[in-house]
């Protein structure tokens, strides 16, 4: 017995050694006081050159001065990196962000399995697969905070996923929403009301967690108790695209967030995201990423209103990663630094839809009237060439909204036709590598400067909780291999439904079922709170679950 705590300890250590490393850098190293809020807003594949030209956007249109909300609080840059590639996806990004350990394209808060010729980080090959416990779920277990989520992609997303549910592949929504919603958010806001299942209503009336599905009336009267509150099948729409007395901008439902939140006593944890910076990138919509960063520049308005009226809250904001390669200025238009601000900006400012909403609005016109909506939204004469382009396209929307920008589909003829009368240019339909800004707040000042890793910025939102219990530990606890809760007990998994596959463990007049991606359990049917989500990974036939359940038995 002494022998295997012994090997436990050691096998403890030289995990936390191996997942809770630092990097190299001028990186943020200092005494951080802990706040009772911490918010993390992340522009979901936001350049650089976005912010510039919203910037300027802003300036040319009058539309609140001549700076940002964002721009006081800039201090540094982030090298944000998947464990194996220096340009990443927005599923292992965030989750370095949220776990404090990078992660391969596609991995949501997991160990990333070893790829020793490509790796950029220490990869133990024996923990591939690994749920990692997330800040949200140590604000929520650990500190006894409110947490919630405002997103304007569907709710299972990468990015929201990242911060509350564990997978190797971020497109499996099947498996990545039970756990969202087994999370008991306090708040969850966005798209996503076809994901939402039959199993995940009856727990959300189980816990008494109101569900609304596109009622921004019932959203706007809410005021008490936990809330989910959805928009659309999917994605929202874009901002400037959607009409805000049905659908509520980012701002409006961030706002709404805080209000609910503030309301713990214990404080809250909450994650914005500017989801479609990303999507309107890969589309090379230059009006698109200009207005949605303005988007989620106003909701950094209100977010930091409310840390500086509170005075105990930090806020850290920040991209996942780049995307798009977005610049001010483009090589066949001549003397561009000559260029005024009006030619830089006049024709984009007329733009009143993005290339996905005008294709909305023109698969439901005539041809022949075409031309005359195109002017009446972009105040573009377009050639009767680009007519024809636009009559022969393929009128669908690729499935891979990664792909926009690849097509020969209306988005694609659209953005061509609109950008190539703007001074804007791209060097991709992907993401890119380049280090992403930082920009944060802090009561006391206590804010990382320089160039910072994601993992650094992990350790200090752990700061920032006041964590005693770090990450490695809590997931040592809440994600314990069901080969070692039980070892000596019979156990057995049923896989008569392949997706949701239960664990049963027996002994004596004793029967324990716990399925996956869920926060209950069943002892001889009578219902069990978990406090943390358990985890199924197939490739490996393995249940991550509480290593207190042995006690059970």
């Amino acid at each position: 017995m002494k022998q295997k705590i012994i090997l436990s300890i050691l096998a403890l250590v030289c995990f936390c050694t191996i997942y809770a490393q630092t990097y190299n850098g001028n990186a943020y190293r200092k005494s951080v006081t802990p706040t009772k809020n911490v918010i993390v807003m992340i522009p979901d594949g936001t350049s650089m050159g976005v912010v510039s030209a919203a910037r300027w956007y802003q300036i040319y249109n009058k539309l609140g001065g001549e700076n940002l909300a964002i721009d006081p609080y800039f201090c540094g840059t982030v090298k944000t990196f998947s464990s194996n590639a220096p340009i990443g996806d927005s599923a292992p990004t965030t989750s370095a962000y949220m776990t404090g350990m990078p992660q391969q394209t596609g991995n949501v808060a997991i160990y990333p399995p070893a790829d020793p010729e490509k790796d950029l980080v220490t990869v133990d090959p024996e923990m591939a697969y690994q749920p990692l416990a997330t800040i949200l779920e140590a604000a929520r277990i650990e500190k006894n905070k409110a947490t919630g989520l405002v997103v304007t992609v569907e709710f299972p997303h990468a990015t929201p996923a990242d911060c509350a549910a564990h997978h190797y592949n971020r497109g499996k929504y099947k498996q990545i929403a039970p756990q969202m919603a087994h999370q008991n958010l306090d708040v969850m806001f966005g798209g996503g009301v076809s994901i939402i299942t039959d199993d995940i209503k009856q727990h959300f009336q189980n816990k008494n967690i109101a569900y609304y599905a596109n009622d921004i009336n019932a959203f706007r009267r809410h005021n008490e108790g936990k809330v989910w509150s959805l928009w659309c099948d999917n994605q929202m729409p874009y901002d400037i695209d959607h009409d805000k007395s049905e659908i509520p901008s980012l701002q409006e439902m961030t706002e709404k967030a805080l209000n609910l939140l503030s309301k713990n006593e214990n404080g809250f944890f909450l994650m914005v995201e500017g989801s479609k910076v990303d999507w309107v990138a890969h589309a090379n919509d230059a009006v698109g990423c200009i207005t949605e960063f303005l988007a989620f520049d106003k909701a950094v308005a209100s977010v930091m209103e409310f840390a500086k009226k509170d005075g105990n809250t930090t806020v850290i904001i920040l991209p996942d990663h780049g995307n798009s390669g977005f610049t001010i200025g483009r090589r066949d238009l001549p003397s561009y630094d000559k260029a005024s601000i009006h030619q830089l900006f006049a024709n984009v400012s007329k733009y009143k839809r993005t290339a996905e909403g005008m294709e909305r609005i023109l698969l439901k016109e005539k041809p022949e009237n075409f031309k005359k909506v195109i002017k009446e939204y972009t105040n573009i004469d377009i050639t009767d060439e680009e007519l024809k382009q636009l009559i022969e396209s393929e009128n669908y929307k690729p499935q891979n909204y990664m792909k926009v920008s690849d097509g020969k589909n209306m988005i694609a003829k659209l953005v061509e036709f609109m950008n190539k009368r703007t001074y804007f240019g791209f060097t991709t339909g992907g993401h890119t590598g380049e280090e992403v800004f930082l920009a944060a707040y802090h009561p006391q000042g206590d804010i990382p400067t320089g160039m910072n890793t994601n993992v650094e910025i992990n350790h200090y939102l752990s700061d920032a909780l006041g964590l005693e219990k770090r990450l490695p530990e809590l997931t040592q606890e809440i994600f314990a291999k069901h080969t070692d809760v039980f070892e000596g007990l019979k156990y057995s998994i049923d896989k008569s439904d392949p997706d949701f596959p239960v664990l049963i463990i027996k002994k004596g007049k004793k029967k324990l079922e716990i399925p996956a991606f869920k926060s209950v359990a069943y002892l001889n049917k009578k219902e069990i709170e978990l406090g943390s989500v358990t985890v199924y990974i197939k490739r490996n036939d393995t249940f991550y679950l509480p290593k207190e359940l042995k006690n059970k038995f």
